[in-house]
């Protein structure tokens, strides 16, 4: 098993390529069975990308007071939803942890003024497990999950991210899983003409705020954007954009690397962070 050995001296640090921070929609759980493009891009994001010596997983659905890192030998794999077909629940991914990355973690947060924490026994769930089952099918890549808090907002998180940031240049991709828009109880409403226009122009002003860097206009997003409430009641699952946007470095505007819709309602868009906007 790797075994991750802390901060990486400068002369290693000019031997691993920078690798951008993402973030991705991860969609339903039943995302690795269904035909749709999202799941082709997820499927093929993997081999784009450069090999990480680990992966640091940020899920919309972990949701703790403080920031929470898990630090276990193997990830076990959380089947946190219900009323799914049963092979949904024989789905497993056995990916090793790394409790040293862990540890790393919680160093580079400290050293921002965020206290942090560990978990010995948490695994993966679905937010995480689901993209990393189709980008990286052998769970071969140690991985590291990390909690959002739902309760403190967008500023909170862009910090996070911020403080992660050199982990992109020690050889450990960053994912932000959540959704670009996530109102579930929409799913119940009829949409005869595909996308509904609350659903795109939300889409639209949040792509643009990213492209162009605006990113005081983004921590406003939710007075600023059009149908924000209406596309996120709650927040939990744009939050994790802001890591992702903070962990590209200051200055950092965004690549999108996907664009599509599911269920004509849940955008599942997804961006590439880095300080020069070159590519992941």
């Amino acid at each position: 098993m790797w075994v991750y050995l802390g901060a990486m001296t400068d002369a290693s640090k000019h031997s691993l390529a920078h690798i951008a921070p993402l973030f991705v929609s991860h969609g339903a759980p039943t995302l690795p069975f269904d035909d749709v493009p999202a799941r082709d891009f997820l499927h093929s994001l993997g081999a784009q990308m450069p090999r990480p010596k680990a992966i640091l997983m940020i899920s919309a659905h972990w949701e703790t007071q403080v920031p929470t890192i898990n630090a276990v030998v193997t990830n076990a794999t959380i089947h946190d939803f219900y009323g799914f077909p049963a092979p949904l629940y024989q789905l497993a991914y056995p990916a090793p942890g790394s409790p040293d990355l862990a540890a790393r973690v919680v160093e580079l947060l400290g050293a921002q003024g965020l206290a942090a924490r560990t978990d010995p026994a948490r695994g993966l769930d679905h937010g995480a497990w689901v993209p990393l089952m189709l980008a990286y099918p052998d769970a071969d890549i140690p991985v590291v999950q990390l909690s959002v808090q739902s309760q403190l907002g967008p500023g909170h998180h862009l910090g996070l991210g911020r403080a992660l940031a050199p982990l992109a240049d020690e050889g450990v991709l960053i994912i932000a899983s959540g959704s670009f828009t996530h109102n579930l109880g929409a799913l119940r409403d009829a949409h005869p003409n595909g996308e509904p226009d609350w659903v795109h122009d939300f889409a639209v002003w949040m792509n643009n705020a990213l492209a162009e860097g605006r990113t005081c206009d983004l921590l406003a997003y939710r007075r600023l954007a059009p149908h924000a409430a209406r596309n996120h009641p709650t927040e939990e699952h744009m939050l994790p954009l802001f890591v992702a946007l903070g962990a590209g470095g200051t200055g950092a505007a965004a690549r999108q690397i996907h664009s599509s819709v599911t269920y004509n309602i849940l955008r599942m868009d997804a961006f590439a962070f880095s300080p020069t906007n070159t590519g992941a």
